[in-house]
This record gives structure tokens, sequence and C-alpha cells, in this order.
């Protein structure tokens, strides 16, 4: 009787060292996309791996990559600012799911002497990166901007020259607010620019319109206040004049939004919204078990989405992003909730 008793205790101590062994094994998770969150990223990953042991190895490649790679499952998570579309469900191999992280803006930026402060309404962006308005001291510009010296230097559009969910944001405004541009261009990740000079990723349209004197782009804020570049007011869809900070971009974000929280926040109708706002996701397979992923992988997985939509929220306003609405926080959490290993629940 004893030596059953050992011999039991031996079993279940080599079930639990198993598992630890198992549990431990998962020291690193891999993600790639949306440049957009990505210094907000760098620093939720840098506090969690302090915190938790568990590296997250994120690329910034872009929202394109990023799905691109969740589709073909050679990473944990995708990364993107603009959600899939019904359409494009079917191009995955199983049903993925969206976790909102945060609430971010898209804002113009420009590069002309003086430090001169602008107002520009969307119609005038658009007509810019349609290439009808081509000098800074044109009339349209004039008319929004009394009082300000305008110079005649050309203007030079700079854009995105990747696949970039911060493209479909800033397409999705143009065509909300210009019926020639959504009837001649339209909105997408990737689209036929009329006029301009493409650079790739948010840093690198910065760094173009940093270096060339009467150059406009349109980037995140984070990279905007980090290369010191002047961002435009702009009019939203109520009539107000708003600049891009954390108290309008929450304003954005302070509607009803589906349960799956695939939304579009661009051109708000929220009073003080500013409105080129965007939620950005993760994007991760509802079932977990595919391609060789252990149960231990899918569960950290699901831990750090967990935190990031809780305890990481904190470290947003320091870097120019809004914390996620608490109607968001409570909807994401059903959907985190509803990831599954073989069909059985992680949380």
């Amino acid at each position: 009787m004893k030596r059953n008793r050992v011999r039991g205790l031996i079993v279940l101590l080599l079930v639990l060292s198993v598992t630890s062994v198992a549990t431990a094994q998962v020291t690193s998770l891999l993600g790639s996309g949306a440049t957009f969150p990505a210094p907000l990223y760098t620093k939720m990953f840098d506090v969690y791996a302090q915190k938790t042991g568990v590296k997250v190895n994120y690329q910034a490649i872009g929202s394109s990559g990023g799905l691109k790679n969740i589709q073909d499952r050679v990473v944990d998570f995708g990364a993107s600012d603009s959600f899939v579309k019904d359409s494009d469900m079917a191009k995955y191999p199983a049903k993925i799911v969206h976790i909102p992280t945060t609430v971010g803006a898209v804002v113009i930026v420009y590069n002309l002497p003086g430090n001169l402060a602008l107002r520009l309404t969307g119609d005038l962006v658009a007509d810019i990166y349609l290439g009808k308005i081509t000098r800074w001291n044109d009339a349209a510009i004039k008319a929004q901007n009394p009082g300000v010296n305008l110079p005649s230097t050309p203007i030079m559009p700079v854009y995105r020259s990747d696949g970039s969910g911060t493209t479909f944001n800033f397409t999705a405004y143009l065509s909300a607010v210009s019926p020639e541009w959504s009837s001649q261009v339209g909105n997408a990740n990737s689209v036929s620019w009329p006029a301009g000079q493409g650079a790739a990723q948010n840093s690198g349209v910065a760094g173009v319109v940093k270096q060339t004197t009467g150059s406009i782009g349109y980037v995140e804020l984070a990279y905007a206040n980090q290369n010191k570049l002047a961002m435009a007011t702009l009019k939203n869809a109520s009539g107000n004049w708003v600049q891009a900070t954390t108290a309008s971009i929450s304003a954005a974000a302070s509607l009803n939004m589906p349960k799956d929280t695939r939304i579009v926040l661009a051109n708000t109708s929220a009073p003080q919204g500013y409105p080129i706002s965007s939620l950005t996701w993760l994007v991760v397979y509802q079932d977990q078990n595919y391609a060789g992923r252990t149960k231990e992988q899918a569960k950290a997985l699901v831990d750090l989405l967990w935190w990031i939509i809780h305890d990481g929220q904190q470290y947003a306003e320091a870097l120019d992003y809004a914390p996620l609405p608490k109607s968001a926080v409570a909807d994401t959490e059903a959907i985190i909730s509803s990831i599954t290993y073989s069909g059985q629940k992680l949380r």
C-alpha cells in the first residue's frame, strides 16, 4: 500500500514537472504588422517581458504584411490598423477575431518655413493629393488661413508606398469628405496615388517630410511628435476645428461599436472628435490548435492579449494614444474569452 502511494506521488510529480517544463518553454511570441501603434507596442512588450519573462518579438512591417503573415500562419498575431472585411474572410484558413489595443490618430504633417500654424479642411487635403492644388499660397488654402503669410512653394504630397492601415484610415477619411476622391481613388490599404512621392512606413513618411521643404504627409501622431513636425488643425464633420490630442481621439471613439469592434472612426460624428482617428487591432485565430501550436503557446498568447487591454492601457497616453473606451474593453474581453484550443476555452 505504501509503495503504491509512493509510486502515485512520483507519477504526480512527473506530470507536474512535464507541465512546468512545457509552460516554461513558452518564452517568446511573434507578431508583425502595423507601424501605426509600433511606439506603444514597443513599450507594452518591454514591460510585459519584464513582468512575465515572455518576450514579444514584433516586426513593424505595415498592416498588409501583418495580415498576410497571420493568413499564412507564420506569426502568433498579425497587427493591423484596418480590419479584415467580410469579403476577405474567406482568404483565411479558419475563423479569425480582432482584438483592439488602442485608439490613435492620423495627422497631416507639413514642412514650411516659419513654423506656420495651418488649418485644413478635408476637401483641401483631398485636392492636394489629387494634384489639383499644387502651391501653398493657393487661394483655397489662403481662404482657410487668413493672416497667414503662405509661400508660393510647390506642394509635394508624400504617401505610404507599402500596404498600410494608416493609408486605409487616411483614404477612408478622404473618401468620406471628397466625392471626387471616393470615385477616382477610393479607400484601401494601397491605392493608386494621383500625385506625390512614396515612402515606406510611418517613419519613412515622417523622414521625407522632415527633410523636404514644401512637403505634406500623413503619419500617426507619435511619429509627428517624435520628429517635431508641424501638424494641421482639421475641420471635423460637426464643423469644429480640432487638433489631434488624446482627448479628441478618445472623443472620436466614444460611439456605439459593433460587438466585433470592426469599425471605421474616420470622419467621426462626435462634435469634439478628431476626424482621422482609428482603432488598431491584433488579429488571431479563434481556435489556436493549428500548425503544431501547443496549448501552452496558445495560453501565452491569450494571457498577453488580456494584459494589453487591461494593464497595458496605462502606457497609451504618454505615447500620444488614447486608451480603449470601457465599452470596447468589455466587448474585447468577450472576444478574448471566445479563443479556444481544440474547442476548449483558454480563459
